[in-house]
Parts: C-alpha cells; sequence; structure tokens
C-alpha cells in the first residue's frame, strides 16, 4: 500500500476530493493523509467518512512556533511553510509507513503511478523530486523553479536530512514573492541534486506529470498524473481553467472538461457551493470555443450544473 499526503483548507475540498476520487480509481489501496489547514475541512472529510483518508487537524502538530509564523503569514504562505512537515507528521503517527508521498491537493491521477515508483526504486535514493519540465512557452524556471512541489517521495529515516534541511528554510522564509533567489517552499528544492547528490532523484519520465506549462511539449495521452495549478471555481457555473497558460484545445476537452465534472460530484457531496477566490481576468476563464462546443451537444450540461450562461 502507498501512503499519499496533502494538505488543503475548506475552499479547497473540492480538488482534495478529486484527487482522492482518481487515487481509488487508479491507485487502490491506498492511504490519503490529509493535514486540515481549518475545521471546516475537517469536518466535512469526518462527516464523509471515506476509508481511505485520515484527516488530521492542524491544531495537533502546531508549536508555538507555528502559531507565531502562522500570524505573519497569508494562508497560501502558511500552508507552503507547513509542506515540508507533511511527511514527518504521517512517520510519526504510523510506525509501520515506510515511504510517504507528497501531493498538491490540486493533482488528478489519469493512470497508475507504479511506473512512477518503479523508476524511484530502481535509483536506490531516499526522496524523489519532479521537473516543471516548461515548454518553449512557458519557461518560469527563473521565477518559479526549475523543480515542482507537486509529487514528492520521502523513505522513513533515509530522508530525513533533507526534510529537515527543508523544513527549517521554510520556517525562516516562505512567501509568496520573489526575493533573493527564493520563491514559497519551492526554489528552495533548485540545488538538491548537487546539495544532497547521494539522496535526491530527479523523475526522468518527464512526460508522466504534466501541468498547463508543459500540455504543448508532451502528449496529454502520457501523463499518469495532471496539476490543475491554477484552476479555480468562481461561483454561478463559471470556472477558471489555466490562468496565463496556453494549452491545446484536446486538453481542455479531454482533460480540464473532466476535471470540473469530477469537481461537482465532489461539491454534490460536500452539500454546498464552494467559491474559490482568483487575480485572472475574464478572458482567462473558460474559453468561448469551449462554451460553443458545450452549446453544441456535448453532454456535460447537467454533470457541470452549468446552466449559467457565464459558463455555457
Amino acid at each position: 500500500m502507498n501512503h499519499y499526503v496533502t494538505l488543503f483548507d475548506g475552499n479547497f475540498l473540492p480538488q482534495g476530493l478529486a484527487l482522492h476520487e482518481s487515487l481509488v480509481r487508479h491507485a487502490s489501496p491506498f492511504t490519503l493523509w490529509v493535514l486540515c489547514v481549518d475545521d471546516k475541512a475537517k469536518q466535512v472529510l469526518d462527516r464523509l467518512q471515506k476509508p481511505e483518508i485520515r484527516s488530521l487537524a492542524v491544531s495537533e502538530i502546531e508549536t508555538l512556533e507555528l502559531l507565531a509564523i502562522k500570524q505573519q503569514r497569508s494562508r497560501v504562505e502558511y500552508c507552503w511553510t507547513l509542506t515540508p512537515m507533511t511527511p514527518k507528521i504521517v512517520f510519526d503517527r504510523d510506525p509501520s509507513v515506510e515511504r510517504v508521498t507528497y501531493l498538491d491537493a490540486d493533482m488528478w491521477f489519469l493512470k497508475s503511478p507504479d511506473p512512477i515508483f518503479q523508476e524511484f526504486e530502481t535509483s536506490g535514493k531516499s526522496v524523489l523530486i519532479t521537473d516543471h519540465a516548461y515548454d518553449a512557452e512557458s519557461d518560469r524556471s527563473m521565477t518559479s523553479g526549475q523543480y515542482c512541489v507537486q509529487f514528492m517521495t520521502f523513505v522513513r529515516g533515509e530522508s530525513e536530512a533533507v526534510r529537515q534541511w527543508w523544513e527549517a528554510r521554510c520556517l525562516e522564509w516562505c512567501f509568496a514573492r520573489r526575493e533573493k533567489g527564493k520563491f514559497g517552499d519551492q526554489k528552495y528544492l533548485h540545488d538538491w541534486p548537487t546539495r544532497f547528490p547521494n539522496d535526491v532523484h530527479v523523475l526522468k519520465q518527464l512526460d508522466r506529470l504534466l501541468g498547463p506549462w508543459n500540455a504543448r511539449r508532451f502528449h496529454s495521452s502520457r501523463a499518469i498524473a495532471w496539476h490543475f495549478h491554477g484552476l479555480r471555481l468562481l461561483g454561478e457555473g463559471t470556472v477558471q481553467l489555466h490562468p496565463g497558460y496556453s494549452v491545446p484545445k484536446d486538453v481542455d476537452t479531454q482533460i480540464y472538461l473532466l476535471y470540473v465534472q469530477a469537481l461537482h460530484r465532489a461539491i454534490d457531496q460536500i452539500g454546498k457551493p464552494i467559491v474559490q477566490s482568483s487575480s485572472a481576468s475574464v478572458s482567462q476563464v473558460i474559453p468561448p470555443w469551449i462554451r460553443s462546443l458545450v452549446r453544441r451537444g456535448m453532454k456535460v450540461a447537467r454533470d457541470l450544473r452549468c446552466q449559467k450562461v457565464s459558463f455555457l
């Protein structure tokens, strides 16, 4: 059984539940540990009682140091600060877990992750990280980093020096701004292959974990999981898909629309609408050609509850 860990608040429950659904479909058996960043997330997960989910309240792990940091950072910055701690949280609570994989909550599996773990096991290393593998039009390695905090695997004991170093850096500085070569929790990974050469393996299968930044470099059929960075539910049937990125039309119809359906199945379980904040312009929401395609008869309107003209 593989163990995964993620974290999110009540506003990100649709993504978290969609992630769980995709793991059930493609990665069973598994355990998904969820660090709930607010009471709403914990209450909903406890009510749903998904057998594969083990939910933890953030208050269970908050120290005086963390509570002080919490007052100085935004919600997203605080989540980034907590991310390096999540593997240890799992190891501390279940001595039988030998390996845990951190996942961003807006990841969604399309296939079994076995090929990724097989490569990692062959490497003999104790930490797995992944390259953004940007396409030529979307290269943000200078600002956002070459490596992506999206799918990171840690082996009990052997990975602790790397994890502790990352945790210490994030406690010192972890903000949603670019400063002296740093950005959030992510740019700290930039020199890991040389700083920790005996411990860190960079996934060689670049086309297995895809997102809007490399959708034009690799065909979506190769993806094991997709990272829906920037996607937000804006209310009134409107969805922000991939602000700032241009993806092929078949990715929108074959990947993004299916994911939006999964989000709405999750909202049905939650029992109330979720509206997520966004700074994107209207032009970065649902492209007009998708609205036209939906009008012409794609059977998604009922599933997406998209009677609102803002989506159709």
